[in-house]
């Protein structure tokens, strides 16, 4: 038997990864666009449409125990532990539909296939760091509430 996240987890995570997201690519698009009304709309599509994209990606990686080495079992259940460069692959597999996304809505709502294009790419930067970020806190947080249930 072997131990990954649970679908509720998943939602969790998308939930709170989909807070930062989305508000860094409404600064983003109100740095770029100097429009608050487009930012938010921006921001406010992406809400949606990355937030069910992102459950997909999470659920596929959890499928896979691609970049998962097996710690320990306990009881018949295998731990895994998530190699480092996993982290760093999810994050680039997420980032290219991550970006795909942004720049779409960014021209359905501005108009303009450049400003679209400047908003998409420079949150390829910054998405990726919070989303590292963000992966490494989950990381603990899952071996912390595996600990924690298997000593119960």
């Amino acid at each position: 038997m072997s131990l990954t996240y649970s679908k509720k987890i998943s939602l969790v995570k998308g939930i709170t990864w989909r807070i930062i997201g989305t508000l860094d690519t409404i600064f983003l698009a109100w740095l770029f666009t100097g429009n608050i009304s487009s930012a938010l709309k921006i921001g406010g599509i992406e809400l949606i449409t990355k937030l069910i994209l992102y459950y997909l990606h999470e659920r596929l990686w959890n499928f896979f125990h691609i970049g998962k080495k097996i710690e320990s079992e306990i009881n018949g259940v295998i731990i895994y532990t998530d190699k480092h460069w996993k982290s760093v692959a999810k994050s680039i597999s997420w980032r290219v539909i991550g970006t795909i996304d942004t720049i779409i809505i960014s021209y359905f709502v501005t108009g303009s296939i450049n400003r679209a294009f400047e908003i998409g790419f420079t949150e390829v930067f910054t998405k990726m760091l919070l989303y590292y970020l963000h992966e490494r806190a989950w990381l603990r947080i899952g071996k912390r509430s595996v600990e924690n249930s298997l000593r119960n």
